[in-house]
């Protein structure tokens, strides 16, 4: 069972790395939301496309592209427990719906308003952390009790095309020119967009439910300024 062994290791730093993620944006809002008597639309634009980014995170680990199906496969007992991871990522999705209706409204946000968001992204942040808890405690432990050892080494097999897929997509990207800058926004604006692309985790995807609302981004922030 070395096999299960090792490809459960990497998915415990995968589940770190996310769950680090998680813990530094909420202590980030409970450091400056949460004293502030209003929050402006960047700031609110900003916490939408986090929780965004956060909840991709989330779904596109290999945990949920490699272990679930194959637990799936193993055995239904397995049905239960993965309804109630389901539907935590509902909860932690109905949280950035909810953001973003109050993003669609330009109009300035109270200090009432302003806990109404706050409560919303942390319970965003604990839907997601409880999901990581149980499937470290509940998930794990089935999978290697359920699993056989001819899955587990087609399991570790996908990690490793997915791993390289993920080294193949950097190089290229790398490789890219740079494109032209005319002046000082738009250096910045590149900068920017570079240091989102080297943040982003290495198997994040797009959504399409949420790919809609952020192309209206602009058009909030251009009426509101």
């Amino acid at each position: 069972m070395l096999t299960a062994t090792y490809t459960l290791v990497a998915l415990s730093v995968e589940q770190a790395n996310v769950r680090l993620s998680l813990l530094s944006f909420q202590k980030y809002v409970q450091s400056t939301f949460v004293r502030q008597q209003s929050i402006t639309l960047s700031q609110l634009e900003y916490a939408c496309e986090t929780l965004e980014r956060l909840y991709q995170a989330c779904h596109w680990r290999k945990i949920e592209l490699y272990l679930i199906p194959a637990l799936r496969e193993a055995t239904e007992q397995a049905n239960q427990l993965l309804d109630e991871l389901s539907r935590l990522n509902q909860n932690a999705l109905a949280m950035i719906r909810r953001l973003q209706k109050e993003l669609d409204s330009a109009n300035a946000r109270s200090e009432e308003q302003v806990t109404e968001i706050c409560e919303a992204i942390e319970a965003f942040c604990g839907a997601l952390l409880q999901r990581l808890e149980k499937e470290e405690k509940e998930l794990f432990a089935m999978a290697r009790a359920v699993i056989s050892g001819e899955a587990w080494f087609a399991i570790a097999n996908q990690f490793l095309a997915h791993d390289a897929e993920m080294v193949e997509a950097r190089r290229v990207q790398c490789a890219k020119p740079a494109l032209p800058v005319k002046d000082g926004r738009s250096t910045v604006e590149a900068r920017r967009a570079l240091e989102a692309v080297r943040e982003e985790p290495e198997n994040v995807l797009p959504m399409p439910e949420l790919r809609y609302h952020r192309r209206q981004h602009s058009a909030h922030r251009a009426a509101a300024e």
